[in-house]
């Protein structure tokens, strides 16, 4: 049996080539195979740090029988949902069709011409609590195909028409410019209903979800927001989804304290998170530990996922064959520890600050969390401590790295290293950029990930455009600018659904295809415009020409911005908390806020740094862009909705006009 997935890219497929599954990779000649053993298609998508795919894995794939039952009766696939995210968002929606849910590792039964008739995620080896056994559900598919067609071309046809309706939803609202007040508070008062008492907005499992936090800080004035935000941060920050001792959040919790994680960690969670993180901080007036908590986070993103030409995507939850077994602890292996390096007088400290005696246990391990009261950053009395608990914990069998290079997550990577403020973090910002530019781009299109297995999508180059433009605005340099024009062009382009805007008078069509105009190995072109985990291809678009259009004055990208706002205005109307990426670009969108600091004036750009000023671009240095032409250096111009106020040339006249755009200035 050939072990096709053997020299595959991606490190997911790669750990099921030694299955005794016949697999195929997604592709042209894998479905002509189906077509020609007139079999059905069994689709299996997952990725690297799946828990559950792995379960799955050793459960079924690894199991002779029911593999030999998959290699006579199907064509069996495998896809990496971080690979091809376009592949995943289609059969996603035909997995929720079916079962109401959806989830990883997904399972859909094909017909030959990739047409879905049947779906699920997880499946037990046996029937259990509900859900029918792997083997009884293949038997039951298989009699399906040789005797009842009929039938399952029906099921086919109706999750059909259920793909379609998802994918097409913004081709189906009415436009409508939404106001920028309205759609902010209506978020905000369901937020406000919906958040819980330990923080998040949604029962267990808990996702975090930084745009619900960012689209709260801009009303930091109404009743409860505060809260909400203090919350949900302190709960996620200092219980067991963070890493207290290595650094970074985990996926998600299973319980509604954030007490007990799902110990994978992604390289978008630890970027987007660091990004709202040090946003609260600032717009908190700088008097919380949220900084601490972002610095920390990026630096273990820098130590753990940093592979030289970029950031590799995540660390798998499992270790030595169990679910979080590199981070938890038990009492005797911290005494132990501790006192092999003679630090024994440290163990009931250290105790009480990760509330060893009191922590929940974890398949009979505890988890560290911070006892109240205790400070975020270990205190210099525990810190020889803590670092000889980490170092034996780097001694333990670790967690499986998937190293492919996501353009897409590095690029929210650049934001969140940039938006630090820290030099170290910038050169990794932009040590990143420069080496995505080489290995994401052979001159003619993008690509996902290094590989170059599949095209880049418009959330791909989208983020680009926002990592570009955090670039520029941290370095005044016009070569950022350039390549954030370019891949302005390269999606108008090749990703724009009708004709390609040329003109502000003329700018017509439905907004972006998540795939490139040269991808056609599947059968559906989707458009994303729901926010989830990671905000949608369409949110991040409107941001990224929202802050172009006021980073440039271009009237192109002014219209384009416009349009992108018409096209999902009313659905941020009526449903505000499905699209709050949306939402939170509006601000940029609407009424953008420009600080124009010309020249070279590294104290203007200190202050500004400390402040929560939403919705607002910094143009500085010498570069092309209009809004630097007959500015005064020394001087600092604060601009909004097309005009400007006087030039600020001293801090108390910069203190004075932030306190217009309700921002205080901390010393």
């Amino acid at each position: 049996m050939p072990r096709r997935l053997a020299t595959s890219s991606s490190a997911y497929l790669r750990q099921h080539a030694d299955n005794p599954v016949d697999w195929w990779e997604w592709s042209t000649e894998a479905f002509e195979e189906a077509a020609r053993r007139n079999v059905p298609v069994f689709l299996s998508i997952g990725y690297a740090a799946c828990h559950w795919c792995h379960v799955m894995a050793h459960e079924s794939f690894e199991d002779p029988v029911i593999a030999d039952f998959l290699n006579q009766h199907f064509v069996s696939i495998k896809v990496d949902r971080e690979e091809r995210p376009d592949v995943d968002a289609v059969y996603m929606t035909a997995t929720q069709a079916v079962s109401g849910h959806g989830g990883w590792p997904m399972s859909v039964f094909l017909f030959p011409d990739g047409r879905p008739f049947m779906a699920g995620t997880y499946f037990p080896p046996v029937d259990r609590h509900g859900t029918p056994g792997f083997p009884r559900l293949l038997h039951a598919l298989h009699d399906a195909w040789n005797s009842q067609q009929t039938l399952l071309v029906e099921q086919a046809e109706e999750i059909e028409r259920a793909i379609a309706h998802e994918i097409t939803v913004i081709d189906r609202v009415a436009p409508y410019v939404p106001s920028l007040q309205e759609t902010a508070e209506q978020l905000v008062a369901d937020l406000l209903r919906r958040v819980e008492r330990h923080g998040g907005f949604s029962p267990a499992p808990k996702f975090p979800r930084p745009a619900y936090i960012e689209g709260l800080l801009t009303s930091l004035e109404v009743p409860g927001v505060r809260e909400a935000i203090a919350v949900t941060l302190n709960s996620m920050s200092r219980r067991g989804m963070y890493d207290h001792m290595g650094g970074g959040f985990a996926r998600y919790s299973v319980d509604a304290e954030w007490h007990v994680p799902h110990f994978e960690q992604m390289l978008s969670d630890q970027a987007l998170l660091a990004t709202t993180y040090l946003r609260a901080h600032r717009a908190f007036g700088g008097t919380t530990e949220w900084a601490d908590v972002a610095q920390r986070t990026l630096d273990a993103m820098i130590d753990r996922f940093w592979l030289g030409g970029g950031f590799a995507s995540s660390l798998d939850a499992d270790a030595e064959g169990h679910e979080g077994r590199h981070v938890t602890w038990t009492l005797e292996e911290v005494r132990e520890t501790l006192v092999s390096a003679g630090l024994g007088n440290l163990y009931l400290p250290i105790v009480t600050r990760y509330s060893f005696d009191r922590s929940p246990a974890f398949e009979g391990r505890l988890i560290p969390t911070l006892l109240d009261g205790e400070p975020f950053t270990p205190p210099p009395h525990l810190a020889q401590a803590v670092d000889v608990l980490l170092r034996a914990r780097s001694e333990r069998i670790q967690p499986g790295r998937d190293e492919k290079i996501v353009l897409e997550w590095n690029a929210m990577a650049i934001v969140a290293l940039v938006e630090s403020g820290d030099p170290r973090h910038a050169q990794f910002a932009a040590s990143t950029w420069d080496a995505v530019s080489v290995t994401h781009y052979d001159g003619r299109q993008w690509w996902r990930t290094d590989a170059r297995t599949a095209s880049a999508t418009s959330t791909d180059l989208a983020w680009m455009m926002r990592a570009g433009l955090a670039l520029y605005q941290a370095t005044g340099s016009d070569h950022y600018l350039q390549q954030v024009l370019s891949l302005s062009n390269e999606l108008l382009s090749h990703y724009w659904d009708g004709p390609t805007p040329q003109s502000p008078l003329v700018v017509d069509g439905r907004g972006f295809f998540t795939t490139r105009d040269n991808v056609a190995d599947l059968a559906w072109r989707p458009k994303e415009i729901f926010d989830g985990s990671v905000p949608s291809s369409h949110s991040v678009a409107t941001h990224a020409f929202a802050e172009l259009s006021a980073v440039t004055s271009d009237p192109l990208h002014r219209a384009v911005t416009d349009h992108l706002v018409r096209l999902v205005g009313s659905v941020a109307r009526d449903h505000p908390s499905a699209v709050p990426d949306f939402i939170n670009a509006l601000g940029l969108a609407l009424r953008p806020r420009q600080i124009v600091i010309p020249g070279q004036q590294p104290e203007w750009a200190g202050v500004l740094r400390n402040c929560f000023i939403p919705h607002s671009v910094t143009v500085r240095g010498s570069g092309s862009t209009p809004l630097l032409d007959g500015r005064t250096e020394g001087a600092v111009y604060l601009c909004e909705g097309g005009t400007c106020q006087l030039p600020a040339r001293t801090l108390d006249e910069l203190v004075a006009q932030l306190a217009a755009f309700g921002t205080v200035v901390k010393p």
